[in-house]
């Protein structure tokens, strides 16, 4: 019997609780992991003496696992369970991290990208159905919306973990300590021992930790390929795929470069300022989506999706074009604008669509990829024109993103204050 999060109600809460718990660390632990490449960049592509195109190659390594690994992890789930998938995502991740602390080059640390990458699409894959069972389906949504800001707490404590590991100290601490095992020339490796430490612990956690058994619903299992195939006839998916595509594309593009930009054009030091700057971008998003979820209250997700759009549009403009304050206003306000945007179109895809949302989940999930494929088409314009231009790049997927909010037609639309459907 594969060992799944329960509802049955003879079990104890407690236990419940536990599940829920060990779900919003492995959210915590993935934000950590993902978005910590956004700070330490500059110092990877100094330490290896990469060229812009060959930078962006970094995230191309870890977000392309999620293109190639979101649908088969879905059956894994189904085949294996969530207890040894859980287990082996973690026991990998370890066994990469120490393997680039070993050996730390350039192409160890591109694989190692990538195999942590397709350990976060394995987790992401698991994780939801996990909390939707354990918190119960009523509370849901609201075990949601933390789990978001747990994920961008995460995020924002990242690059405040990587400058303390590289700056340094004027007493031995845990931090000098570590980095005795990495060379001289590149102390942010000892972010991935780090990783390492975590990843182990929560090996341990997660097999200490039992799982009654449960069934899944129809809407939670994966599903077989026809369903695959039925769903990718449907113009809809692809199309919300693509924006999915699109929207993990920007949050990447802009995140991954905001310190080389500040560095490059406004002299600004890319471990202090720079990672400061990352860290606000998170900061602010995670405020976004709290703003958003008020938002979605009182009007139509589409126009909120446009509005926060264009928003996202102009204030790009005054990131790219202004001074060196301006930017470093800007910048984080794109992490605010932005913040609304992942929500609507993966709620819009799901409600445009009647059937197999479980593999729809799939194959929108697959879309992470994107966050693969810009930052690498803006290193490739940057090394060819100049970084500044190559970012006005990132215009197109949010004239996509745009777009949007004026053809989608879903199905069931947002309950809001005035609409058709309220109180329904």
């Amino acid at each position: 019997m594969h060992s799944e999060v329960v509802t049955n109600k003879e079990e104890s809460p407690k236990r419940y609780l536990r599940i829920v718990l060990l779900v919003m660390l492995i959210f915590f632990v993935i934000s950590l992991v993902t978005n910590i490449l956004n700070s330490i960049l500059v110092d990877v592509k100094e330490s290896f003496d990469l060229s812009l195109a060959m930078t962006g190659l970094l995230p191309f390594s870890f977000f392309i696992a999620y293109g190639v690994m979101s649908i088969p992890a879905g059956f894994l789930s189904e085949r294996f369970g969530n207890k040894a998938l859980l287990s082996f995502s973690f026991l990998l991740m370890t066994l990469a991290s120490l393997g680039f602390v070993f050996v730390p080059t350039h192409i160890v640390f591109s694989f190692t990208l990538f195999v942590l990458g397709s350990c976060m699409a394995i987790l992401q894959v698991i994780i939801n159905p996990m909390l939707r069972a354990a918190g119960g389906e009523e509370h849901f949504a609201f075990n949601s919306v933390a789990a978001q800001l747990v994920f961008g707490g995460a995020s924002f404590a990242s690059p405040y973990l990587y400058q303390y590991l590289v700056e340094d100290h004027a007493t031995e601490n845990w931090a000098t300590t570590l980095r005795s095992f990495v060379p001289d020339n590149i102390p942010w490796a000892t972010l991935y021992i780090v990783f390492a430490a975590v990843s182990f612990l929560l090996v341990l956690v997660v097999v200490l930790t039992k799982y009654p058994s449960y069934e899944k619903a129809a809407d939670e299992k994966a599903g077989d390929s026809s369903s695959y195939w039925a769903l990718l006839k449907n113009k809809y998916t692809l199309l919300y795929f693509l924006g999915i595509f699109c929207y993990v594309g920007v949050e990447q593009g802009i995140g991954n470069w905001i310190s080389q930009f500040l560095q490059e054009y406004h002299m600004l030091d890319a471990q202090t300022v720079g990672a400061n700057t990352v860290a606000y971008f998170w900061a602010m998003l995670t405020f976004g989506c709290l703003l958003g979820l008020a938002l979605l209250k009182v009007m139509d997700s589409r126009k909120l999706l446009i509005g926060a759009t264009l928003t996202t549009m102009v204030c790009l403009f005054f990131a790219l074009l202004g001074t060196a304050s301006i930017a470093l206003i800007a910048f984080p306000i794109l992490g605010f604008s932005i913040s609304v945007m992942w929500s609507i179109i993966f709620s819009l895809g799901l409600n445009s669509i009647k059937t197999h949302h479980g593999s729809l989940s799939g194959i929108l999930c697959t879309g992470i990829a994107g966050g693969a494929i810009f930052p690498f088409i803006v290193g490739i314009i940057g090394e060819i024109t100049s970084l500044k231009t190559a970012l006005f790049f990132l215009l197109i997927p949010l004239a996509f993103i745009l777009s949007i909010g004026f053809w989608a037609k879903p199905l069931v639309t947002n309950k809001f204050m005035g609409s058709k459907n309220e109180g329904k």
